[in-house]
């Protein structure tokens, strides 16, 4: 099965979901993006968000979380239907990477995948590439994050 037959173009799968909490917010903020708004509260609650919030690249991460829980399910649903799944690889880049809206404190995010495009790679027999069309959106309905990622795909 390739992944165009399994999700058309065009038709948008949700995930899942992530709450950000105030301790993952600062852990990963003090690894990856230690910047006074996403590691010290007061600090942040005097900056231009106005209260503690989450690294964009954490926003981006916790995507590709809820993305890898969902294939692996979804992948072992299809073997026990006793349907080969696609066989998906690394991703080949993004673009359009879009940081929309501050993810704060007790924010829950569902994520979702579009599949934009499916294509045979001239250069690489039986590999495709996949655009996808990736988003998160807050508990109230705005879109936070988004942005064109690539995988590929193979035989």
């Amino acid at each position: 099965m390739k992944l165009i037959e399994l999700s058309p173009p065009g038709k948008k799968v949700i995930t899942g979901t992530l709450t950000f909490t105030s301790e993952d917010i600062i852990r990963f903020a003090r690894k990856f993006d230690p910047q006074p708004f996403h590691v010290d509260a007061e600090a942040a609650r005097n900056y231009v968000f106005g209260d503690l919030c989450a690294s964009g690249w954490h926003t981006c991460a916790g995507w590709m979380k809820v993305f890898m829980s969902y294939w692996m399910t979804e992948y072992a649903r299809l073997k026990q239907e006793g349907v080969e799944p696609p066989k998906l690889g690394p991703s080949a880049g993004f673009r359009k990477l879009q940081w929309l809206k501050p993810v704060y404190v007790g924010d829950t995010i569902t994520y979702s995948t579009t599949l934009l495009e499916s294509r045979p790679l001239a250069s690489r027999p039986g590999t495709w590439i996949n655009t996808t069309l990736n988003d998160g959106v807050n508990q109230h309905g705005e879109a936070v994050m988004r942005y064109e990622g690539t995988v590929l795909e193979f035989e």
